[in-house]
């Protein structure tokens, strides 16, 4: 069987979901009841599953308008850190004090 090599961001391991994910797995290497080895495959098979299911799922668009903060462009990453943040969708507008965007290049690290 050939494994899949490909590389996925490990952005969404800093989400809400991907941090119960990351404490629910520590626990389990604590307990005894898994191996961290198992561990990195279960975060690496998140990664890929998180980015897949939002590139074909999530069809949303929205205008930001906000004091944008700090920007900055490393290692193909931009990232934008907008103040007061206002979100428009078609029915709806959502505000913040602050948010931060990442953004990364659609092709996964180590494609051509």
């Amino acid at each position: 069987m050939r494994q899949n090599t490909a590389k996925y961001y490990e952005l969404y391991r800093r989400s809400s979901i991907g941090m119960a994910l990351t404490d629910s797995l520590d626990e389990l290497i604590q307990s005894g009841h898994i191996n961290p080895q198992l561990a990195m495959r279960v975060l690496t098979t998140f990664d890929k599953s998180i980015s897949d299911s939002l590139s074909q799922l999530v069809r949303n668009k929205a205008n930001v308008k906000g004091h944008l903060h700090t920007y900055r462009f490393c290692d193909e990453v931009w990232t934008f850190i907008i103040e007061n943040p206002n979100f428009k969708f078609d029915q709806e507008s959502v505000s913040a004090d602050k948010v931060k965007i990442v953004a990364c290049n659609a092709k996964r690290p180590g494609e051509q």
